[in-house]
């Protein structure tokens, strides 16, 4: 993981947890929750502060969360049935672990070459035929944003391509725009796969 884009999240953990206050109504968290049953094991990648962490436990799921963010991880460790744990990209290991991976605006913070190495290990944590879902922001290329952190941009086949190589079947992609942190409006897209 980038040290300086820990850094940011670490510094603006309050900022960013009311930032993201308003994804408790997330569609997509909605369904990736109706999709699993009762008591599933599901990992949150890069957590954040915890929201969808929350939502899923208040939901009956038995959910570990991981950010690489140490403030991020002790905000998330407050919420109710939720595991937080510091974690980077490639400290996810285990074999068949578990039923959901939601890896939401979180990979995209890896070099682009790193990508297919996380994919795999991801897809060795889940279960066959676990539900999978991660978001990014559209575009090419690598950079940082105004607030120092970087970025790895995505278009929608190039990221088909890396799931289907990584094992995984793509179900469905959405695609919208919103600001973050630093207060840019950014295309982005999520998809939904299975392992």
């Amino acid at each position: 993981m980038d040290e300086k884009t820990i850094a940011v999240y670490d510094e603006q953990a309050v900022k960013y947890a009311d930032l993201m206050a308003h994804e408790k109504k997330d569609p997509a968290l909605a369904a990736f929750i109706a999709g699993l049953p009762k008591g599933a094991q599901v990992l949150d990648l890069g957590c954040g502060p915890g929201w969808a962490a929350g939502e899923m436990a208040s939901a009956g799921l038995q959910v570990t969360a991981t950010d690489a963010s140490a403030e991020m991880v002790a905000m998330a460790a407050k919420l109710p049935g939720v595991t937080a744990v510091q974690a980077d990209f490639d400290q996810i290991e285990g074999d068949n672990l578990y039923d959901g991976i939601w890896a939401n605006f979180c990979l995209l913070h890896a070099p682009r070459a790193d990508m297919p190495r996380h994919l795999a290990g991801l897809v060795r944590a889940l279960k066959p035929g676990g539900a999978f879902h991660i978001a990014l922001k559209t575009g090419t290329g690598e950079s940082r944003d105004k607030i120092g952190r970087f970025y790895t941009f995505y278009e929608i086949d190039e990221m088909r391509a890396l799931l289907t190589a990584a094992g995984l079947r793509v179900t469905g992609t959405t695609t919208g725009e919103g600001p973050g942190l630093d207060g840019t409006v950014s295309p982005w897209f999520a998809m939904t796969a299975n392992g």
